[in-house]
């Protein structure tokens, strides 16, 4: 029962430790280790597992990033157009 309760802790520990992140942060820390997984795996069928987790963080740290920006870009066209559209005013989209 103890180790029960014991490992629910410790699976609940990370959670509990991103809840103030901002999304930003959010994306970046979950493309790293989503890399970083997936770039171990990759790496120990090639021989070389930490390399290839390495790598592997880097790459899934850039897509979070780059994923982050669209996904902000987009939330701001929408609002352009949401604003557009209240005040009765064409939309220009940007330049």
């Amino acid at each position: 029962m103890k180790r029960a309760i014991l490992a629910g802790m410790v699976a609940a520990l990370p959670l509990v430790g991103c809840a103030d992140m901002t999304t930003t942060q959010q994306r970046a820390l979950s493309g790293t280790m989503i890399g970083a997984g997936g770039g171990a795996i990759i790496g120990a069928i090639a021989g070389n597992a930490g390399l290839g987790a390495g790598i592997g963080a880097a790459a899934g740290l850039a897509g979070g990033l780059i994923y982050n920006k669209v996904r902000q870009d987009q939330a701001a066209s929408y609002s352009e157009g949401y604003q557009a559209g209240a005040t009765r005013q064409p939309y220009r989209p940007p330049q």
